[in-house]
């Protein structure tokens, strides 16, 4: 088998540090401590695969676009050297000097090599890739970006090893699965524009990618507030780390805090009264407080069943570690629970904490038990 590997050397950069999304702002992740992430969640990927005897043949992109990750392992590869691919360095952080066209060259030279293409990023490259050779390929994301909405992703870098492995040996078939993407822009103004861009030939086994998000049905929406309502009754006085997502957000209206949509605040429950201590919280604003002993309250990502790993990368582990199982709070409407829950860190023993069953508050008075793998 013949792969394309294409890596988006900035994915994923603007996650822990509150961006919502890399694109057009990787200077001010930089300056408020991003480092790359994506050749080391690709490499994630190749460790995986390396423990299968699989006849695959990479075809990748130069430096930071595939090769960087390749070279380290035994894969037999080829490298694409459309062009020299230059630095730039941003404070003390060296990245390579590409755009979203140097995906789509690549997107289009392997078109003609390759039998599939992998790629390491988030919706913006899942999109650039669809836009550069539409159905004419395969493709299957690792994980990488802070926007992971579409259902072309793997659930994690080693299960899109496992995901190959299987199609490799006529297991996995291909499917239509959905390219969106969301404004960046208007996303980190707490604004949801989202667009279904088209759909892509994915191979598919359920257990090994991940679905597509899903709005909350309207007819849940009266069953949210009351949920919410409830449980601020029920808080008790402390530090809460209060996640992103609509449902969270009527939390944050009903404590009468100016909290965010889609980004993690820190709040401080004293006397029955709530005060917002930090707004759009970063890992970093996250990591001061764990020794307060806080509670996070979370809410599953429709159609995705993410906990943490999509949309909540300040939630790193480096902060789940500090914090109990039973210390998170997880609200949700019954038709969000329907599927087993995820959680993907990049960390197997924060991961690890998380598996079996955890709490989900699904109406005022109902929990249900569901189970995390």
């Amino acid at each position: 088998m013949k792969v394309g590997l294409i890596v988006n050397p900035i994915a994923g950069m603007g996650g822990k540090v509150a961006l919502k999304g890399t694109d057009g702002v990787v200077e001010e992740a930089i300056k408020r401590g991003a480092k790359p992430v994506a050749i080391e969640i690709t490499k994630l990927f190749l460790k995986e695969l390396s423990h299968y005897d699989i006849n695959v043949e990479f075809v990748t992109g130069p430096d930071g676009l595939g090769e960087d990750a390749l070279k380290e392992f035994n894969f037999p590869y080829e490298v694409i050297r459309y062009r020299k691919i230059g630095e730039k360095k941003i404070l003390t952080i060296k990245i390579p000097d590409t755009t979203k066209e140097d995906t789509k060259k690549l997107a289009t030279i392997m078109n003609e090599k390759v039998d599939i293409i992998l790629f390491a990023g988030g919706d913006g490259t899942a999109r650039d890739i669809y836009e550069a050779i539409d159905k004419k390929k395969p493709i299957l994301g690792i994980p990488t970006g802070v926007k992971m909405f579409s259902g072309t992703f793997a659930t994690s870098p080693e299960d899109a090893a496992r995901l190959l492995v299987e199609l490799a040996k006529g297991n996995a078939k291909l499917v239509e699965r959905e390219i969106l993407d969301l404004d960046e822009n208007a996303y980190r103004h707490d604004e949801v524009k989202a667009r279904t861009y088209g759909t892509a030939l994915t191979p598919y086994i359920e257990t090994f990618i991940q679905g597509a998000k899903e709005s909350t049905p309207l007819d849940e929406g009266e069953e949210l507030d009351a949920i919410a309502e409830a449980l601020v009754g029920e808080l008790e006085d402390g530090i809460y780390f209060l996640g992103a997502g609509s449902t969270v957000k009527k939390i944050k209206d009903l404590l009468s805090i100016n909290g965010t949509l889609l980004g993690i605040d820190i709040v401080e429950i004293k006397n029955g009264k709530a005060k917002l201590l930090v707004k759009d919280a970063q890992e970093r604003d996250l990591l001061k407080f764990v020794k307060n002993k806080p509670k996070i309250i979370v809410t599953v990502v429709g159609g995705l069943n993410f906990l943490f790993g999509r949309g909540n990368q300040q939630f790193s582990p480096e902060v789940l570690k500090h914090l109990p199982k039973e210390d998170i709070i997880v609200v949700a409407t019954p038709s969000k629970v329907q599927k087993p829950l995820r959680v993907y860190t990049g960390n197997k023993d924060v991961d690890e904490k998380f598996k079996g069953y955890i709490k989900v508050r699904i109406s005022p008075w109902v929990e249900k038990m569901v189970r995390v793998i």
